[in-house]
C-alpha cells in the first residue's frame, strides 16, 4: 500500500513518538522513510540570521536525522535523509510530490519559538495542500496505536472529496482486513421547532441514509468483509464523530479535507481541521484531486 513514507521531524518528543508508528507502518508494508528537517528561514528575524547561526541550525538538522534514521535501521527499516531551507510546510509538500510520496505522517504540533520549525499551523497548512494522504497523530495522548489497523472509520457528507476518502479507508481495510465503519452525521443545531424544521429533518435524514448505502454498496463491491453503518445526530458534527470514536474502538478516522457547505451538508473541512487538533487517534486526510485543465 506504502512504498514511500514522508516523516517530517523536527526533534520534538512529539515527532519521536509520532516515529515509533511511522516504523510501524514502514515495517508492515517494506517501505522507504524519508526523514525530512526543515530549517525555517521565512521568520521576521531570517532576513538577519548570521550565516553562522544558519550552519548551526542545519548541523542539529543533521544531528536529527541521523539519529532518528539510526532507530530506523534498529528496525530494518530503509531511510532517506535531507536537511532543506525554507518555509516548513511549502517544503513539505514540494518534497512530497518531487519525490512521488505515497504517504505524509506527522504530528499534530511540535516545538514552538522562533528558532524551532514544526509547528502545528504547519501541519494543519500541510493537510490543506499536500496532493498526497497526510497522517496526524496526537502526541500528547498515551494510548497505545494499533497497527495494522482493526476498525477504520469514514465520515461522509457525500462531498468528491469525502469519496476520495472512502476510497483510501476502503482501501485501508481491505488491505489490513479491518472492519469499517461509515457514518453520516445530520446537524440539528441550526433546526428549529416548527413544521419546516421537520420536512428539513426528514430531508436530512433521507440524504444522509441514501450516502451511507452507497457508501456500504462501495465498500462491499471493494471487498471489504465488515462494513457497519450509522446515520447520527448531534448538535456538534465533530463531538458526534469523537464519541463514536470511544464507543466503538476505532484505531483510524479517514477523512477528506473539504467537504459540501450549506444548510443540508454535514461534514465541513472545519470538521476535519478540528479531528486532526483534537482526535486521540491518528486521523488520515486525504484530498480531492486537482483537475487538470
Amino acid at each position: 500500500m506504502y512504498d514511500d513514507i514522508l516523516f517530517p521531524t523536527d526533534g520534538s518528543d512529539g515527532a519521536a513518538d509520532t516515529f515509533d508508528h511511522v516504523l510501524d507502518i514502514a515495517a508492515t508494508h517494506d517501505a522507504t522513510v524519508h526523514i525530512l528537517f526543515v530549517t525555517d528561514t521565512t521568520q521576521t528575524s531570517a532576513t538577519r540570521i548570521r550565516s553562522e547561526l544558519l550552519d548551526t541550525l542545519e548541523a542539529e538538522g543533521e544531528e536529527i536525522v541521523a539519529e532518528t534514521a539510526a532507530r530506523a535501521e534498529q528496525r530494518d527499516v530503509s531511510t532517506v535523509t535531507e536537511v532543506v531551507q525554507g518555509e516548513p510546510y511549502r517544503e513539505i509538500v514540494e518534497y512530497a510530490d518531487s519525490r512521488e510520496i505515497d504517504l505524509v505522517v506527522m504530528p499534530t504540533h511540535g516545538r514552538q519559538g522562533l528558532e524551532r520549525f514544526l509547528l502545528g499551523s504547519t501541519t494543519e497548512r500541510v493537510v490543506r495542500q499536500a496532493n498526497v494522504p497526510v497522517l496526524t497523530i496526537q502526541p500528547d495522548d498515551d494510548r497505545t496505536i494499533e497497527y495494522p489497523y482493526r476498525n477504520v472509520l469514514v465520515p461522509t457528507d457525500g462531498s468528491e472529496c469525502a469519496n476520495q476518502a472512502l476510497a483510501l479507508g476502503t482501501d485501508v481495510a481491505t488491505t489490513h482486513g479491518a472492519a469499517l465503519h461509515l457514518l453520516s452525521v445530520v446537524a440539528v443545531t441550526s433546526l428549529g421547532v416548527d413544521v419546516r424544521s421537520e420536512v428539513r429533518t426528514t430531508a436530512l435524514e433521507e440524504r444522509a441514509n441514501d450516502l451511507i448505502e452507497d457508501a456500504e454498496g462501495f465498500a462491499t463491491n471493494a471487498g471489504v468483509d465488515s462494513v457497519s453503518t450509522t446515520v447520527g445526530y448531534g448538535a456538534s458534527i465533530h463531538r458526534a464523530i469523537l464519541s463514536y470514536l470511544d464507543d466503538h474502538d476505532i484505531d483510524l478516522v479517514v477523512m477528506g479535507t473539504h467537504g459540501r457547505t450549506g444548510f443540508d451538508r454535514y461534514v465541513l473541512g472545519s470538521v476535519t481541521e478540528y479531528l486532526v487538533r483534537t482526535s486521540p487517534i491518528p486521523v488520515l486526510t486525504v484530498r480531492e484531486p486537482i483537475s487538470e485543465v
